[in-house]
């Protein structure tokens, strides 16, 4: 490794570091970090992830999925598989989000991905996550301690890490449904209220994946 490069890695192992406070304040708990991407479309379902991270696995570049490429998002979302201690996702369809509202659907998906998370911790280790980090939420009929942290995607590894599985399993959904609606550009804007996807529902009017309750000006 030469120097650059060297003092790179370096600078990314600190930036990691402050990413590990809360982690280490409650080091004693085996902790999961919870995040959701998908609130704020027009189309399509509310995803959540949550990640047991592995602390002895060092993970370079984890950080809010905001702020990563689409490339670095798919990469770390299969280093994040690999070496976390156990994963969950939790999907909830966009009928139930308006049925119930955005809210409370991401309260169900985060529920859900927790409780897969959990179960395969629990296969692995003989054990339960007994703490959760969640990004700006304490989510709903989840009986385990748990800390909220405003911006958590951008200040712990544990809800960064969870933000990635979320956003690249939920962009990888809406890839697909574009095989199905492609008049709508899903691929591109992944079901956000972009100027070409409004138009879109105007000309051609909502598909099943809309959010009736999210389009009613557009439509």
């Amino acid at each position: 490794m030469n120097k650059i490069n060297e003092k790179r890695i370096n600078i990314e192992r600190e930036r990691l570091k402050e990413m590990s406070t809360f982690e280490e304040r409650f080091s004693e708990f085996t902790i999961a970090g919870v995040d959701e991407a998908g609130r704020g479309p027009l189309a399509g379902p509310v995803v959540a992830g949550c990640v047991v991270l592995d602390r002895s696995k060092e993970i370079l570049y984890v950080n809010d999925s905001k702020k990563l490429s689409e490339k670095k998002r798919n990469e770390l979302y299969d280093e994040i598989i690999e070496k976390a201690c156990a994963y969950g996702v939790g999907i909830v369809d966009e009928n139930i989000i308006d049925e119930i509202n955005i809210l409370e659907a991401t309260h169900i998906a985060m529920k859900k991905a927790y409780e897969e998370a959990d179960k395969m911790y629990r296969e692995r280790f003989g054990k339960n996550i007994n703490m959760l980090f969640v990004d700006a939420l304490k989510i709903k009929k989840v009986d385990i301690k748990q800390v909220s942290i405003v911006h958590g995607d951008a200040l712990s590894i544990s809800v960064a890490s969870a933000s990635i599985i979320a956003k690249v399993t939920r962009d990888r959904m809406m890839i697909e449904y574009d095989k199905k609606y492609p008049e709508y550009g899903f691929a591109k804007h992944k079901g956000y209220g972009t100027k070409a996807h409004i138009d879109a529902i105007k000309k051609y009017g909502a598909c099943e994946l809309h959010r009736r309750s999210f389009i009613k000006n557009f439509s």
